[in-house]
């Protein structure tokens, strides 16, 4: 994993950025784009529901499983926006509308992972701050391949061969941080979290064994949570996987340590709707409230004003991201693997 190094520090440069970018009118709401958007989720969303109790107790469920999964990650996409406050420029608000996206439609924990997507777009790729790059399940630096033990280890020599299968499990992981966020004290709204996550778990479960057969139903589960896991790290992948660590020591001002820790996706308008304007990371993180989209018309400002100052602006194709990203973390379980060979000598 390559780490940054730090150019001079210019605390004027984002400022002039923010400026050109006002003047381009980019940082206005979007208040009917998001009803728009709102209201074709929605309605897919009961459309979705409609075909599954039509369809009865029959494989071609799975089908309506497949197309769930893909669902709830455009869900969790409108949830993401909420927490950056594009959609309503006030926190109650945002924060309600949150509740109902995340914990009632989709069954994961609003306030938890808001919290720990505010830390990660304050510290990106910070190998101490950052909560998206703490190891886990995987890690993400030979650093971090020397410290850890038990399943991280195990797992970490191979980690790029086992990332895709294991992203069908990141479905179940957000249902079970969100329950966990509740279950302690701290958490703001918490009762009411707790309840909206109740009444989803409760309504998804009765629903799916109300008109499957238990078999049918895990199956469905199963689909339908993996296809979310493996369409959610899709979009949050190639983000900041294989770009500079930072450490304690960054002397970086927030315009490169936001640009020289992200990276760009290319592609279409159909890019922009699978992966909610995400591709556009380093305009994303530079101006996190600006509505997505925006993103689009932002880049070849933000990209021109980057090549002034001779500042990197990564921007790769879609499957050269995840290429790159499954590089650096085969290369961050180096270590791991080194250390197998030697004990075998």
């Amino acid at each position: 994993m390559p780490t940054a190094t730090a150019p001079p520090r210019s605390g004027s440069d984002f400022a002039a950025l923010s400026r050109r970018i006002n003047e381009a009118g980019l940082m206005r709401r979007r208040p009917v784009y998001y009803a728009i958007r709102f209201s074709l989720v929605g309605a897919v969303v009961i459309a979705a529901w409609t075909t599954f109790f039509l369809l009865g107790d029959t494989w071609l469920q799975l089908l309506v499983a497949l197309a769930m999964g893909l669902i709830s990650g455009q869900v969790a996409l409108l949830g993401h926006d909420l927490a950056h406050r594009q959609v309503f420029r006030r926190r109650v608000p945002s924060e309600r509308a949150g509740y109902v996206v995340g914990n009632l439609v989709n069954g994961m924990g609003y306030g938890w992972w808001q919290d720990k997507h505010t830390r990660h777009h304050a510290n990106p790729n910070h190998e101490e701050l950052d909560p998206d790059v703490q190891p886990g399940v995987v890690i993400w630096s030979q650093r971090q391949a020397r410290l850890v033990e038990g399943v991280t280890r195990f797992i970490g020599g191979y980690q790029a061969f086992l990332f895709y299968p294991l992203l069908t499990l990141e479905g179940f992981n957000l249902h079970f941080s969100g329950v966990k966020s509740v279950a302690k004290p701290g958490l703001r709204n918490r009762g009411v979290e707790a309840a909206f996550l109740a009444i989803h778990f409760a309504a998804y479960l009765t629903f799916l064994f109300t008109v499957l057969s238990p078999g049918k139903a895990v199956l469905f589960i199963l689909v339908h949570k993996a296809v979310w896991g493996i369409y959610m790290g899709s979009i949050f992948a190639p983000n900041h996987k294989g770009m500079p660590l930072i450490g304690d020591d960054s002397n970086l001002d927030f315009l490169r340590k936001q640009v020289l820790t992200s990276r760009n996706v290319r592609g279409g308008r159909f890019t922009d709707l699978a992966l909610g304007g995400l591709n556009y990371q380093i305009e994303h993180h530079l101006f996190p409230a600006m509505a997505s989209p925006f993103l689009r018309q932002a880049r070849p400002i933000v990209r021109e004003y980057c090549d002034e100052k001779g500042i990197d602006y990564c921007e790769t194709g879609f499957l050269a991201s995840h290429v790159e990203a499954l590089r650096s973390m085969h290369a961050s379980g180096e270590p791991i693997r080194e250390g197998r060979a030697a004990a075998r000598v």
